[in-house]
C-alpha cells in the first residue's frame, strides 16, 4: 500500500517519448512537481496532454525516458472508473480507497495493541501516523463539503444509472478532492462545473499542500491556479517548453518564443533567397560570357570561361549547403481591417422580445467602435438576442434598424452541418456570394490562408474531415471575410485554442467595428472587464 509522503512527495519525468501509429505524440518531456507546485499542461487538441497524464499516473509506459513517483496519486481523467450498476457511495469509495485501507490498517493495529501482540506498538504508531497524515477520519466530511459546493448528489445510496454524466463527474471530483492525496493529476476538471463549482475547485487546488498537474483549456483556472506551465505545442526544435511565472509568464514566454522562431525562419529564408539570387546571377554571367561583344577574341572567351564555371559551382554548392533547420512557424491570426465611420450608428434594437426565449424587452444601440458584453445564465436569451441583432430571427415585438449598407456578421455558438466540399471551396463560395450581392467590394476580398486560421493542408480537406476546432476556425474566417462593421460573437472561445482566443481578443479590442460578445468564459470576461455589460 502506497503511503502519504507529504513533504517528500515528488513526481518527475525525464526525456519521456512516446509514439502511436508511427506518429510522435510525446517528444522529450521533462518535468518536476513537488509539494506546492501546480503545473499546467497546455496545447492544442491531439498534442498528447491526456497521454502524458496517463504516463505520469503509471497507466501507460513510455517508449523511452523515465517517470518517478513518491507519495499517493489521485487521478481524474476523462473516463469514470465504475458503471451504471453501482451507487454514488461506490464511486466515492473508489476515490477514497486509500483512506479506507489506512483506516482498516489502523483498526487492525489497534486490535493488535489491545491484544498485546509482539511489535504491536510500532505497528500502531505507524498506522496512526499514516491516518493522521492522510486526514483519514475527516475525509468523508471533506467529500460532503465538496459534493455540496460542486452541486453534486450527496445521497450515497442513489444509483448512478439515473444520474447525468455531469453529475457523475462532479461526484468523482468531490471524492478526489476529499481523499487527501499527495499528488493530483487532473484532466479538464472544469467540465460540467458552474460558477460556484469553479470557485470551489479553484480554492481547493490553491490550498492543496501537495503537487498538482492540471490539463485544462480553462484560461481562468490556469491563471488562478498554476505556478508553472508545460506547453506541448510545436516549437522550433520540436521539444516542449516550460514557463515559470504562472499563466501570465507562459503567455509572455510563448509570445517571445514565437517571435524568435519567426525571426530565425525569416533570416534563413532571406539567406536562401540571397544565395539563389547569387547563383542566378552567376549563371547569367556564364551565359553571357560565352557570347562576348563583337571584336572580343576567342582567347579572351576561353580565359574567362573556367572562372565563370567555377563561380557557378561555388554558388550552387553554397545554396545546397544552406540547410533550413528552422521549420516554418505555425500560423498567427491576422485580423482583417474592419472599417466603420467613427460615431456612426450602425445598428439599434428597441424593446425587442421573442416569445418563450427573450421575455423581457431589451434595447441595444451600437455605434462604430462600441463594445458590449452580454451575460446571463444558460437559457436566459443571450443567443436569441444576438440572432435578433443579426436579423436572422424576427422579434415578436420591438424593432431592429440597421444603417443602410452596414455589414453585420454573426458567429453562432455551433457550426453548421459540415460540408463534404473542401474548406477553401466553402470559404470562396461564401466570399463570392458577398461580392455578387454587392455586400463586399472585390478589392476587399482576403484569402483564407491570409487570415492565419487554417493551414493550407487543412484548407484543402473536406470540411467534414476537419476537427471541431478547425470547423470553428472556418466559421470565424467566413465571418471576417465579409468585413463586418458589427461583429456579433456567441461563445467565441468554444473549441478555439487559447493562443487564438488571446490573439482574437487583442484584435477585437482595437478594431473600428462595433463588437458584441455573449460569453461565460471567465478569462474573456476578465480581459473585457472595461467593456459595458448587458445582463439578461
Amino acid at each position: 500500500m502506497s503511503l502519504p509522503a507529504r513533504a517528500r512527495a515528488h513526481l518527475s519525468a525525464t526525456d519521456v517519448r512516446l509514439a502511436r501509429g508511427g506518429r510522435p505524440v510525446l517528444t522529450g518531456v521533462n518535468l518536476t512537481v513537488s509539494p506546492g507546485d501546480r503545473l499546467g499542461v497546455v496545447g492544442e487538441n491531439g498534442r498528447g496532454k491526456t497521454t502524458l497524464l496517463h504516463v505520469l499516473a503509471g497507466a501507460l509506459t513510455p517508449d523511452s525516458g523515465s517517470v518517478s513517483r513518491v507519495g499517493t496519486v489521485g487521478v481524474a481523467d476523462q473516463e469514470l472508473p465504475i458503471g451504471d450498476d453501482r451507487t454514488v457511495g461506490d464511486l466515492i469509495d473508489v476515490e477514497l480507497a486509500q483512506v479506507r485501507a489506512v483506516l482498516r490498517a489502523f483498526d487492525a493495529a489497534t486490535r493488535a495493541l489491545e491484544e498485546e501482540r509482539p511489535g504491536a506498538e510500532q505497528d500502531y504508531a505507524e498506522a496512526l501516523a499514516a491516518a493522521e497524515s492522510l486526514g483519514a477520519w475527516d475525509a468523508d466530511r471533506r467529500v460532503d463539503v465538496s459534493l455540496a459546493a460542486l452541486g453534486a448528489v450527496g445521497d450515497r445510496d442513489r444509483p448512478l444509472a439515473g444520474l447525468s454524466v455531469g453529475q457523475r463527474y462532479r461526484i468523482r471530483l468531490a471524492g478526489l478532492l476529499g481523499a487527501g492525496h499527495d499528488l493530483l493529476l487532473l484532466d479538464e476538471p472544469t467540465n460540467h462545473l458552474d460558477a460556484s463549482g469553479l470557485d470551489h475547485l479553484t480554492a481547493r487546488l490553491r490550498a492543496h499542500p501537495g503537487g498538482v498537474v492540471l490539463v485544462s483549456h480553462d484560461r481562468a483556472l490556469l491563471a488562478d491556479v498554476v505556478t508553472t506551465v508545460l506547453d506541448l505545442d510545436p516549437t522550433s526544435d520540436g521539444l516542449p517548453r516550460t514557463y515559470g511565472g504562472g499563466y501570465d509568464g507562459y503567455r509572455e514566454g510563448h509570445r517571445a518564443e514565437r517571435e524568435r522562431w519567426e525571426l530565425a525562419f525569416r533570416d534563413q529564408e532571406n539567406e536562401r533567397q540571397r544565395l539563389a539570387q547569387d547563383l542566378s546571377a552567376a549563371q547569367n554571367r556564364l551565359s553571357t560570357g560565352w557570347r562576348p561583344d563583337k571584336g572580343t577574341g576567342k582567347h579572351t572567351r576561353a580565359t574567362r570561361a573556367p572562372a565563370l564555371v567555377r563561380a557557378v559551382h561555388r554558388r550552387r554548392e553554397a545554396l545546397e549547403s544552406q540547410v533550413l533547420d528552422v521549420p516554418k512557424p505555425p500560423l498567427r491570426f491576422q485580423m482583417p481591417r474592419l472599417e466603420a465611420t467613427p460615431g456612426a450608428t450602425l445598428l439599434r434594437a428597441d424593446d425587442v422580445t421573442v416569445a418563450g426565449r427573450l421575455q423581457a424587452p431589451r434595447s441595444v444601440h451600437l455605434r462604430a467602435g462600441d463594445r458590449l458584453v452580454v451575460t446571463g445564465p444558460n437559457g436566459s436569451g443571450k443567443s436569441t438576442l444576438l440572432a435578433v441583432l443579426a436579423q436572422t430571427l424576427a422579434p415578436a415585438s420591438g424593432t431592429v434598424q440597421r444603417k443602410r449598407g452596414a455589414r453585420v456578421g454573426l458567429l453562432a455558438q455551433e457550426s453548421p452541418p459540415p460540408s463534404r466540399r473542401r474548406a477553401f471551396e466553402v470559404y470562396e463560395a461564401a466570399v463570392g456570394r458577398l461580392v455578387s450581392s454587392g455586400a463586399l467590394r472585390e478589392g476587399d476580398q482576403v484569402g483564407l490562408t491570409q487570415l492565419g486560421l487554417l493551414p493550407s493542408e487543412a484548407a484543402h480537406r473536406p470540411v467534414h474531415e476537419l476537427s471541431i476546432g478547425q470547423q470553428r476556425r472556418l466559421d470565424l474566417a467566413i465571418l471576417l471575410a465579409g468585413r463586418p462593421q458589427v461583429v456579433l460573437l456567441d461563445e467565441p472561445t468554444n473549441h478555439l485554442s487559447m493562443a487564438l482566443v488571446d490573439e482574437l481578443t487583442e484584435a477585437l479590442s482595437v478594431t473600428a467595428a462595433a463588437v458584441v460578445l455573449a460569453t461565460h468564459d471567465r478569462r474573456l470576461l476578465r480581459d473585457t472587464a472595461t467593456w459595458p455589460r448587458l445582463r439578461i
